[in-house]
């Protein structure tokens, strides 16, 4: 079987051949997943890595509390104490619909002084508000998860205690969060309460001074929750607004510049297969699935962690209240047009300073 080879090249062609080697542009090289992920250096200062972990904690903990009561279930003689304690969540325990019990030391405890400081997180004042009335704090916009409403309202952190001095804040979550093992535990010394029209009144009867923090947006506005967008579900929100005005409590706006910004969403304008699935999710379960992440542990742009980007709540002035029991719906809409525009003066008067890199305006959707 005989070979063919080539014949060897003369010194003109050679040159000739590196020569067009030398100017034919490269083909680029493909980036591996590997290539792509921007780690985390190994020189990061302790007080840095601390703040990872508080947030990372933090994020897990729903997840983490349910694994560890299936884990104690696994167990047949702690069997009698678990029942106990689920007939304690379930019938007995009405802490969560009066706002908790409170622990002050907790809410001020060095852990989350950790998870202030990863993004920051802070409080800013606008006006004085008297403790011998009580509020309603509406909070805008609901972001992923809503971690400045947890870290300004839900802890004693950013100063809250100090900014309004005897005014105590509950912040109001989902009831069925209540019902979680372990993890209801934390909420509940942290002061937080349902979100139900009972845990309203009863929170705002009990004493001047009182008051909650509404997410007003709710699920529903996690699915616009975009970097660089301010988009409020908030026209056909007059619920909040109706308690407000049934217990004679003052409205007070606030706004969290940076909220959205933590983290990144797939696309799911109105109309995509991504935005149809989320809404029958959400009829479904109550609660709605955001596509969305972060960064990780060891990495800047890949995991379910947020962001460090700055988190700034601005409280705007009150709104006063007249109390009346049976409100119509042309009073509850003329304190929503109050509502609406000192919102609307909150986000022109410090948008140039904490959204410099938003995308659009305040835009109210729904």
């Amino acid at each position: 079987m005989s070979t063919e080879h080539s014949p060897p090249l003369s010194k003109p062609s050679l040159r000739k051949t590196l020569s067009e080697l030398a100017t034919t542009p490269l083909t680029p090289v493909k980036k591996s997943l590997h290539d792509n992920i921007d780690f985390v250096p190994s020189s990061i200062p302790a007080q840095r890595r601390l703040e990872m972990l508080a947030v990372s904690a933090w994020s897990i903990l729903i997840v983490g509390s349910c694994a560890l009561f299936m884990f104690l279930c696994s167990f047949p003689p702690l069997w009698p104490l678990i029942t106990c304690y689920t007939i304690w969540v379930h019938y007995l325990d009405k802490s969560p619909d009066h706002g908790g019990r409170v622990w002050h030391w907790y809410r001020r405890c060095a852990w989350w002084r950790y998870f202030v400081a990863y993004y920051p997180i802070t409080c800013l004042k606008e006006a004085d508000l008297p403790p011998s009335r009580t509020y309603v704090f509406g909070y805008h916009p609901h972001g992923i998860i809503g971690m400045g409403a947890f870290a300004n309202f839900g802890t004693d952190v950013t100063g809250f205690s100090k900014l309004f001095p005897g005014i105590t804040t509950h912040l109001l979550t989902l009831s069925s969060n209540f019902k979680l093992p372990f993890y209801r535990e934390l909420m509940i010394h942290l002061g937080m309460g349902s979100v139900s029209k009972w845990s309203c009144g009863n929170i705002l009867q009990s004493g001047p001074g009182q008051s909650i923090t509404i997410v007003v947006g709710g699920a529903a506005e996690s699915l616009s929750a975009h970097p660089g967008t301010a988009d409020l579900t908030l026209r056909k929100r007059l619920g909040f607004i109706k308690i407000a005005i049934q217990e004679g409590a003052d409205l007070v706006p606030v706004f969290s510049f940076g909220e959205n910004d933590i983290f990144s969403q797939m696309p799911n304008e109105k109309g995509t297969a991504i935005y149809m699935f989320q809404k029958k999710f959400q009829a479904i379960f109550g609660f709605t699935l955001p596509l969305f992440h972060g960064r990780g542990m060891l990495n800047y742009n890949l995991g379910l962690l947020p962001y460090r980007r700055r988190i700034t709540a601005v409280v705007g002035r009150p709104i006063p209240v007249k109390r009346v029991n049976q409100p119509d719906i042309e009073e509850v809409r003329r304190v929503q047009t109050l509502y609406i525009a000192e919102l609307q003066r909150i986000w022109d008067t410090h948008k140039d300073e904490f959204a410099k890199a938003r995308k659009r305006e305040l835009n109210i959707i729904d």
